[in-house]
């Protein structure tokens, strides 16, 4: 939790951020995953100073175990200084324990964001899904918290201006505006409404511009004039070199034969789901992931 300190921006944890997308696919399904195409709803997680702290927690809570459809959890809310926003204890269940910090007391609007992700840890561990490292399993869980319609409550708790700042997870404002926007993408969602920050709006903006890139790369028709002729020479020189043509630096694809002598194909990730998808490289065609079932236009 950054409380009053530095905010990191930009894009730092892309590349695990990808992944977690593409694990959550895997692990859940195509069709496990788009059970959760509605967002919780603003209305059902606003807490008001006039409300009840433990029976306004609990209630919260209540709707994170019911969004995540986990009905034998029973999660149970109590406040203590600490350094973290909040931590919960990870056992067999039925029953959770998750510890707020104590500023949440005054600071009651932000509490379903820190819900949302600790009952996610809940969540992935029923699933028995992480990440080795603890940096990149809560990256794994501010993704997943986001992609499955919960986690704009943590970029909304997100305020910044020269005299102070607040930031609640490990992804920067940016990158959770980014996985917003992929889910916004896929589900046909418009989540600007939502913000009650103006920075998170911000943030949600330049991360729906980067989600937006991806479905803009070569070998997709939708890649623009340079991406394609630097896309149409990469495939020369590797038709040229007999297919061993690995990406640029920072590029999204990569030609191979799949014996050193039969047709030159081309791999490249989904831009919905990051899944590496491996096509003929011969002229305009259409490939549809596996993984998530997005039709890509390509001309390969």
């Amino acid at each position: 939790m950054a409380d009053g300190g530095p905010v990191e921006h930009g894009y730092p944890h892309l590349q695990t951020v990808r992944a977690a997308v593409t694990a959550l696919y895997r692990r859940l399904s195509y069709d496990t995953v788009h059970t959760f195409d509605t967002s919780v709803a603003p209305a059902d997680v606003a807490f008001c100073d006039e409300d009840d702290l433990y029976l306004g927690v609990q209630r919260v809570a209540r709707e994170m175990v019911r969004h995540l459809r986990l009905p034998d959890a029973r999660v149970i809310v109590s406040f203590r200084e600490m350094e973290h926003a909040a931590y919960v204890e990870l056992a067999a269940g039925p029953e959770y324990f998750i510890e707020l910090n104590d500023r949440f007391r005054t600071h009651r609007k932000d509490i379903g964001a820190a819900l949302a992700h600790e009952v996610m840890h809940v969540y992935l561990h029923r699933l028995d899904l992480s990440f080795p490292g603890t940096r990149a399993n809560e990256i794994l869980t501010d993704t997943a918290t986001t992609y499955l319609g919960a986690g704009w409550l943590l970029l909304d708790a997100y305020r910044e201006d020269r005299a102070s700042s607040q930031k609640l997870g490990y992804l920067t404002p940016e990158e959770f505006g980014y996985v917003l926007a992929k889910r916004a993408l896929a589900f046909g969602e418009a989540p600007e409404t939502w913000f009650t920050s103006p920075q998170a709006y911000t943030a949600y903006t330049k991360g729906l511009a980067r989600a937006r890139q991806d479905e803009q790369q070569p070998p997709l028709t939708a890649a623009g004039w340079a991406g394609r002729r630097r896309y149409a020479k990469d495939r020369r020189q590797a038709q040229d070199r007999g297919g061993a043509a690995g990406p640029r630096p920072g590029g999204p694809y990569a030609f191979s034969r799949s014996d050193g002598t039969g047709p030159l194909r081309v791999t490249f990730p989904c831009p919905t789901c990051h899944q590496r998808i491996r096509v003929p490289a011969r002229g305009r065609i259409r490939a549809r992931c596996g993984l998530c079932r997005t039709v890509l236009e390509c001309d390969t």
